[in-house]
């Protein structure tokens, strides 16, 4: 089952898949903490094998939920030169990296992982369109300009506590769909018809917020 994150406190996900409600990214444990990451050279020849397929040629990767789990993004990612869409979620990933060769990413999944910051998404900044990076500990958006192409922003359940961040998204001229619940920017607000207000009044440019179609008045 794909988990990439969950679109509302009930637990529905995207993609229709379910996620309980308060399930995080996994814990370590001393079991895990003695066995060698998986890195991705090796993710992707798993990948190779079960799809009998060649990595280089094709256009979606999967990578989720590798075991032991992905600590590190490499430069093995760069020879994915076809991919449009990889999914690196629910690993154990703190940063991002190792995906300036990828000239043809679209969509990049890296929900439930350790990420702090966006440092590193810049270099898919000419064709990345949506960037699903919901459950982790990211508090600044410091370079999400960058992403002049970006549709779609899936970003709930961080540390984004400040309107001043919020603002950064405003530099996304292409967005249109956000999800950002579960940050406590938005849980700090007195109630969602505020969040709701602040939100689509500080981006003109989107026109769905968590999951739902927002309805702006036409003179």
């Amino acid at each position: 089952m794909h988990l990439e994150f969950c679109a509302n406190r009930k637990g529905k996900c995207e993609g229709g898949d379910y996620q309980p409600t308060g399930t995080t990214r996994p814990r370590t444990n001393n079991n895990l903490m003695a066995l060698k990451p998986t890195t991705c050279k090796e993710a992707i020849a798993r990948w190779e094998k079960d799809k009998e397929q060649t990595a280089a040629d094709a256009t979606v990767i999967e990578l989720q939920f590798q075991w032991p789990p992905i600590e590190k993004m490499d430069g093995a990612l760069s020879t994915l030169v076809a991919c449009e869409k990889l999914s690196l979620s629910s690993n154990m990933i703190d940063k991002i990296a190792g995906i300036a060769g990828m000239r043809s990413l679209k969509i990049l999944s890296l929900g439930r992982n350790y990420i702090k910051t966006l440092a590193g998404i810049e270099t898919v900044a000419d064709t990345l369109e949506e960037l699903w990076i919901s459950y982790n500990p990211i508090d600044k958006l410091k370079g999400v300009g960058a992403l002049k192409n970006l549709r779609v922003l899936y970003i709930s359940n961080n540390m984004i506590k400040e309107w001043a961040e919020f603002n950064r998204l405003q530099e996304c001229p292409a967005l249109r769909d956000l999800v950002f619940i579960g940050n406590p920017l938005y849980e700090n607000q007195p109630d969602v018809e505020t969040w709701r207000t602040q939100a689509c009044n500080r981006l003109q440019q989107i026109n769905k917020l968590d999951g739902i179609p927002i309805v702006r008045e036409t003179e």
